[in-house]
Formats: C-alpha cells, sequence, structure tokens
C-alpha cells in the first residue's frame, strides 16, 4: 500500500492488477448523523463511496471481487465517519450501491422477484408492481429524479436507444429480454416513467396454461392443431392480459423445420424452433435519420424465403403487408393486436389497412382479412386478476360485405364473489369447426372434430 501526493492510498484487489482508489479520510469531514437520520447517512457514505471509486478500475473487476471490495469499504466509510451501522445494514447499503453501479438501482430486487409481473415507476418516488394481476405499492423508490434519469438512459443506451428531452420516449429491453417503455419530461410532469414488462423465465406452454385455468385443456388441444394445420392465427386482447405469453405458448408447437421470421419493436418472443431470424425495428439516430419500422422489415423479411412470419404487434401500415404475406404462401403466420372484442379485431386490423392509404375498396379489404384470417383468440385479464382465454372465434369467409365468424369456444361467467373471484367455465360451440376441412388433408380431421366435442 502507498500513499501519493494528493492524500488518496491505492487499494489492491484479491486479483492485484485492479485497483479501487480511495481517499484517505480527512478529519474535517462532517461527522454522520447515524440512526437519527437513516437515509441521510446511507447518502452521506454513499456520496463518499462514490468518490473514492475508480469506475474505470471497478467496471473491470469481477463480480465478486468488486462485492467484497465495496462492502468492507462500506465498513471503513461507517468506521471513519463513526456511524453505527450493524453488518446487516452494511450488507444492505452495499447492495443498493452496486445495483446502481452494475444494474437498475432500486429495480433490481423487483426484477430478481419472479412474483412480479410488472414494475411500473411513476416518477422516482412511487413504484408500482403487479404480482398475480394485482396492483400494489412497493417499497422502492429512486433518490431523486436525476437517478431515474440516469437508470433510463443506461436501460436505453443498452440496446442502442436514446432518450433525452429531445427523444423523451423509448422502447428497450433488458439483458434478460424484459420489454420497457421510457417517457421522460417534458412529456410526462411526474419526473419520468419506466415501465417493465419482466421476462417470464418459465417456459409457458399451453399445459401449463390449461393447468393454471387459463383455457381448458380441450382449447389448448385445439389450439396445438391450429399450429400443426398452419392456420393463420391472431392473437386479441387489452394491454397486459397476456397476448405475448399465449403467442410464446403457441409458436412453440410450430413445426421444427421451418423458418421462422419474427418482428416485433423489441424481442421478446421466446421460440424454441433451431431455424429462427429475429428482426427487430430501429429507431431514428440523433439526424432523424436510420428509422427502420415494421413494415420495412416485414417486407425485407418476405426476401428471407419464410415459412411462417410471427409479428409481436400488428399495430399499423404493416398489418396490409402481413395480410399479403399470409394470403402469397407463409401460412402459419401469428401476431397479436390490441382490441376488446374478436370483432373489434377485424375492424382495428380493417382500419390499419385503411391507415396506409391502400387505395382498395373497403370490400376488397375484407376479403383480403377473411381469406388471411383463420383463428382468433381473444384473452383478457379479469377483475381477479386472471388471465383468461375469453373466445376462440374462427373466421369463416364473406356474406356480402360482412366478415363472418362463428364461435369454437367461450369462457361463460356464472357469477362472482365480494373476495374478487370469478366462477366460470369453458364451453364449446358445438359446431362444426370451418377448419375441419383443412385437418381432413392431414389426417387430423377425427382429432380435432374430438376436441370440440363432435363425434367423427
Amino acid at each position: 500500500m502507498r500513499a501519493d501526493g494528493f492524500g488518496k492510498r491505492i487499494v489492491e484487489s484479491q486479483s492485484r492488477d485492479l485497483t479501487v482508489v480511495e481517499t484517505a479520510p480527512d478529519d474535517s469531514q462532517h461527522v454522520l448523523p447515524g440512526a437519527s437520520d437513516p437515509e441521510g447517512t446511507k447518502d452521506r457514505v454513499r456520496t463518499i463511496l462514490m468518490q473514492r471509486v475508480n469506475a474505470m478500475t471497478a467496471v473491470r473487476m469481477e463480480a465478486g471481487a468488486l462485492r467484497s471490495e465495496i462492502t468492507r469499504m462500506v465498513g471503513d466509510i461507517a468506521t471513519e465517519q463513526r456511524v453505527r451501522l450493524n453488518e446487516r445494514e452494511e450488507a444492505a447499503l452495499a447492495r443498493e450501491i452496486l445495483d446502481d453501479m452494475l444494474g437498475l438501482g432500486p429495480l433490481e430486487p423487483l426484477l430478481a422477484d419472479n412474483d412480479v409481473n410488472d414494475i411500473l415507476v411513476n416518477g422516482p418516488f412511487e413504484v408500482f408492481v403487479e404480482r398475480a394481476g394485482i396492483l400494489e405499492k412497493s417499497s422502492a423508490k429512486f433518490r431523486d429524479q436525476t437517478h431515474l434519469v440516469n437508470v433510463a438512459q443506461r436501460i436505453a443506451s443498452a440496446v442502442g436507444r436514446r432518450i433525452d428531452e429531445a427523444n423523451p420516449m423509448a422502447d428497450a429491453r433488458l439483458a434478460d429480454g424484459s420489454r420497457v417503455n421510457i417517457v421522460l419530461p417534458p412529456l410526462v410532469l411526474n419526473g419520468g416513467t419506466i415501465s417493465i414488462r419482466k421476462f417470464s423465465k418459465r417456459r409457458i406452454t399451453l399445459d401449463i396454461m390449461a393447468g393454471q385455468q387459463n383455457l381448458s385443456q380441450s382449447m389448448a388441444r385445439f389450439l396445438d392443431l391450429c399450429a400443426r394445420l398452419r392456420l393463420n392465427i391472431l392473437i386479441s386482447g387489452g394491454t397486459g392480459s397476456g397476448k405475448t405469453t399465449l403467442l410464446n405458448a403457441v409458436s412453440r408447437l410450430i413445426d421444427p423445420r421451418a423458418r421462422i421470421i419474427t418482428i416485433e419493436d423489441a424481442v421478446e418472443l421466446q421460440l424454441q424452433q433451431p431455424h429462427i431470424v429475429q428482426m427487430e425495428t430501429r429507431t431514428p439516430n440523433i439526424e432523424g435519420v436510420g428509422k427502420v419500422t415494421q413494415r420495412d422489415l416485414l417486407r425485407n423479411a418476405l426476401r428471407m424465403r419464410p415459412d411462417r412470419i410471427i409479428i409481436g404487434e400488428v399495430r399499423g401500415e404493416e398489418s396490409f403487408d402481413m395480410l399479403q404475406a399470409m394470403n402469397t404462401g407463409h401460412d402459419g403466420s401469428m401476431s397479436t393486436i390490441h382490441a376488446n372484442t374478436p370483432r373489434d379485431a377485424l375492424y382495428r386490423l380493417e382500419n390499419m389497412v385503411l391507415m396506409g392509404a391502400v387505395n382498395l375498396p373497403l370490400r376488397a379489404i375484407r376479403g383480403q382479412i377473411a381469406s388471411a384470417i383463420n383463428i382468433i383468440v381473444q384473452v383478457e385479464r379479469m377483475r381477479d386478476g386472471v388471465r383468461r382465454v375469453q373466445n376462440i372465434v374462427e373466421v369463416v369467409g364473406m356474406e356480402g360485405d360482412v366478415i363472418t365468424t362463428q364461435d369454437v369456444f367461450t369462457f361463460r361467467q356464472t357469477g362472482g364473489h365480494e373476495d374478487r373471484a370469478v366462477n366460470g367455465k369453458f364451453v364449446g360451440s358445438g359446431l362444426r369447426p370451418h377448419c375441419a376441412t383443412r385437418a381432413a388433408e392431414f389426417g387430423l380431421e377425427r382429432q380435432l372434430l374430438e376436441t370440440v366435442g363432435i363425434e367423427s
């Protein structure tokens, strides 16, 4: 150990080639208030420690060694400043500092909590989480607005996105695949918002969803057959209703020999097949150029010899290109859409095509939709927090200017209780599916009819 001319000493780590720079204790520094002001104590210890850490050295250190070094420094600073911190408090403060240095600060414990599905930051001092479909306020908070903005910028920069006053909105993803949306001032008045839809570490299957009562076993078998029959599936629902989770579960059933192209704003699909190309949109750079939209990616994907195309969410003019792809040999494609009912999903798709300034009469657009979409699955997060498949609807064709559909399965609610519980059951319509003809071509007609309760 040696001292230099600026009153600093070098502390060598176990690796000896990595160092953390500390400032020697200064008797003129204010003695910390200790237990009378715990938050002030933490902030002061944190400030002194950050002044002593050589950031370039710290980022090169192995995580375990850095954790040990930071913990030791917290203890040393507490002793120097005559602050009474027990071992548990020192470890907790060291963990907070490490989360700030290497992770997302106060959000790290929530990201590690497997029971948390969504993390919603409403300004620096209010962080809400969703557990089992129910929102609740957590104890996590940022130190101030600057702290929140720094974390937001760290998230965005990790995936090549920019977030600042000039570009105050961004979609991004975390290293584990969790989806993030960020909005900063001046677009929001609370200091900034961060919305995180966590990446599920569990590989959700239709059987697991049936066990959770998200749908029935018969519905799961029907969707399994739809994937094997290469039917085009549109999953509809509101925000947080479980559309992407269901899309992941259904996509697991795709033939592993198929070449699959996925198109998303931020990659979050978890496909398991060996032949996958994942494509992601890009926002403009600082000069306002370089933007790549879902429509650009979809048009390019058609030149990549895809067997199936999966669009994470159709939301604009790319809808017309998606319908064209589904109608020109890329059957078995899938997507999600924001809508409250299957009929609303058709209306929204119709409006999206019109938004693309396609010079087609309305009847022609509806004809494209009717021939492209085979199955609409409606999902909903109900008041008890459970996400359920409300309807599985088959698009049958056209009658005049109207797209005709028929129900295959429906969740029939039978009542509820004051404790928010929802009672009901999944029932089949008893109608012969329109896709039975296609199933016969695959030799699966008998299985399909048995699934919907019809004896062959």
